[in-house]
């Protein structure tokens, strides 16, 4: 039975060459076939902003940038070439500080380490079978945050400290995962 990852290409970008060898051997287990590498944000950047993936998963903790700034680097910079992209983040720190950073930068979904088969395999699902909306605001581009329903007008509503959103929609690969 096919996993139906066969077709993505996935960059993972961490400065641990043991943990890559162990995030690729997972992804390879569900027939993952375009994989690829980098040491540091800056490889990966310059590996992203040439050739085209699907997902992009990081590392959190890398010198001499960090996994967040290289997160704002491909949602931002005017190089980069799908600042749509998927992008999964992986850390030995699970402190809300951290997450709330790493979303904040602008991660689609988050995963602890020892990361598990199972665990990122549902995040790479999520990713591709549920895109989410993207926001834009003065201080943020990236996945929209909200995980439920956001057409809700009550009087409970939770007012937008920075204005208006313009959500935009990411363009659209079709696979049959999972």
């Amino acid at each position: 039975m096919s996993s139906g990852l066969e077709k993505v290409k996935i960059l993972v970008v961490d400065d641990n060459t043991h943990m890559i060898k162990i995030v690729k051997t997972i992804l390879r287990g569900f027939e993952v076939k375009d994989l690829f590498d980098a040491n540091s944000a800056e490889e990966g950047f310059e590996f992203f902003r040439t050739n085209p993936v699907d997902l992009i998963i990081t590392d959190f903790v890398m010198d001499p940038v960090n996994g967040c700034d290289f997160v704002r680097k491909v949602r931002t910079d005017l190089d980069s070439p799908n600042t749509f992209v998927p992008i999964i983040m992986l850390t030995a720190y699970a402190e809300k500080s951290r997450v709330e950073m790493a979303r904040d930068s602008g991660v689609t979904e988050f995963c602890v380490k020892p990361v598990t088969a199972t665990e990122l395999y549902r995040k790479v699902c999520a990713v591709i079978n549920t895109p989410r909306s993207f926001v834009r605001t003065k201080m943020y581009f990236g996945p929209d945050r909200r995980r439920r329903d956001t057409d809700f007008q009550g009087e409970e509503r939770r007012e937008n400290p920075y204005g208006d959103d313009v959500a935009e929609a990411p363009p659209q690969r079709v696979y049959n995962v999972g």
